[in-house]
This record gives structure tokens, sequence and C-alpha cells, in this order.
């Protein structure tokens, strides 16, 4: 589209939209230019969104830039978590990790892997929910899938694992049922093969805000079944070698 871009805008039919559980063709949105426009509509969305938990999720766009986006809602295991379904729900299994120290923009040397692992104080077993307002998702403005937050819709943390697992989860044995149904059951498979691929490439993006990767965030590293669509309501159960992690999704 040829009109000017506006964030605030961009934002708000973004919010407006997740509210109503709706969705919208990307040639029907204003695109942002750029991934400083993208942030700036993602941070508006959030704030609009009223986000205040310090859970993120990494990834990468197409040309490789490291990119994040806060995790909403956000609901512990433990406490029962339900998360809100929606037509066109998707979910995947992840792995979550704590930083214990912070891991402050750096310039000059870049980050190794062996010094991400050491900010690291606590691995969860998790589970993202996805579902974006813009009907094509990242596949035709990945820029516009920024600033939906790449269609996060919802993370559920589990119980802590091993600290090493995050040299060991790919491969390890993964079931997921949900209502009842097997919808994922086969070896763990990062689609970088390393889970902390995207978070040692955000650590090393100069261009991130000074306030990230503080000590206490908590950070997806990507999906270990792939996007599965959640076509109903119900519970969801998985098992990660010895590890096991129960909630539900329930109609709005």
């Amino acid at each position: 589209m040829t009109e000017t871009f506006d964030p605030r805008a961009l934002a708000a039919r973004l919010h407006s939209l997740r509210q109503a559980c709706l969705q919208e063709a990307t040639d029907t949105f204003a695109l942002p230019a750029d991934l400083y426009q993208a942030m700036e509509a993602q941070d508006l969305l959030a704030a609009a969104d009223g986000i205040s938990s310090n859970a993120w999720k990494v990834t990468v766009s197409p040309q490789g830039q490291a990119v994040t986006a806060p995790l909403h809602p956000y609901a512990e295991a433990v406490s029962g978590a339900d998360i809100p379904w929606y037509s066109g729900l998707k979910f995947e299994t992840e792995i979550a990790v704590r930083l214990g120290s912070d891991l402050p923009v750096r310039t000059g040397v870049p980050y190794s892997r062996t010094e991400v692992v050491e900010a690291i104080s606590a691995v969860h077993l998790g589970a993202e929910l996805l579902v974006s307002a813009v009907k094509e998702s990242g596949n035709v403005s990945f820029l516009l899938f920024v600033a939906d937050r790449l269609g996060n819709s919802g993370y559920v943390p589990g119980p802590k694992l091993e600290k090493s697992v995050v040299d060991t989860a790919a491969g390890t044995p993964l079931k997921v049922t949900h209502a009842g149904r097997t919808i994922y059951d086969g070896p763990a498979q990062h689609p970088k093969g390393d889970v902390l691929t995207w978070l040692v490439d955000y650590a090393n993006d100069g261009l991130r805000p000074e306030t990230s990767l503080k000590s206490g965030a908590l950070i997806t590293t990507g999906t270990l079944s792939g996007a599965i669509e959640l076509t109903e309501p119900g519970e969801i159960d998985i098992e990660f070698g010895n590890s096991r992690l129960n909630f539900s999704v329930s109609k709005a």
C-alpha cells in the first residue's frame, strides 16, 4: 500500500483484530519500511496488550536479522495454565532459558555460545501458542509479522530441565497429545539443530536495546515439534524425555 506508515495506527489495528479473533490479508495493511518501524509498532502493540512479563521469543528474519517479541499471555503451568483457544491457533513445543546474569550489548569480540550458556541460570520445557492477526503470518511481509509480536498468542513454561539439555535437546523423544489425540510423536528437532542458535545471534546483535537480555529474562528458543494447528479446545500433554508438561487451551 502507498499510504504513509503510522506505527500507532498499525498497532491499534493489530490490537483490534487480535481482540476480535480476526485476521486480515497482508495487502490490507500499510507496511513497516524497516525493522525499526516494525519494532516501534510492536512496542505500541505490547503496550496496548498490557504486557508486563519479562518473557521473550527469539528468531531470525529471512535475511538473517535476529528479532524478538514479548510472550503473552504468559501462564505458569504449575498454576493450572489455561490459554485462550482461537480458530487457527498453532502450538509448538520449545525449550526456554532464564538468564542468571546480563548479556549487555557488546562491541568487538562477539559472544561465544559458551558465554551465553554461562549466563543461563535455568532451563525449562515450554509451549508456545501462535495465531497472527495477519492471514499469511510472516510469509508475505516478515516486518508486518514482527510488528504483530511474531504471531505469539501465549506461552506456558513448564518444569525445570537439566541445563545440559541445551546441548542434547535434538533427538530427545517427544510426544504431544491434544484433546486425547497424538499430534506429534518423534524426536525433538530444532530448525537450526542447536536450540541456542537464535539466542546467540540476538546476543551479538549490536542494534538490540540496551535493556534486552537482562538477568531474570526468560527466552524461548524455537520449536522442537514444528507448528501444529489445534483444531479445537482441549488439554495438551507434552512428554519430553522424562519430563512432562500439561495445560489446557479453552474457548475464549
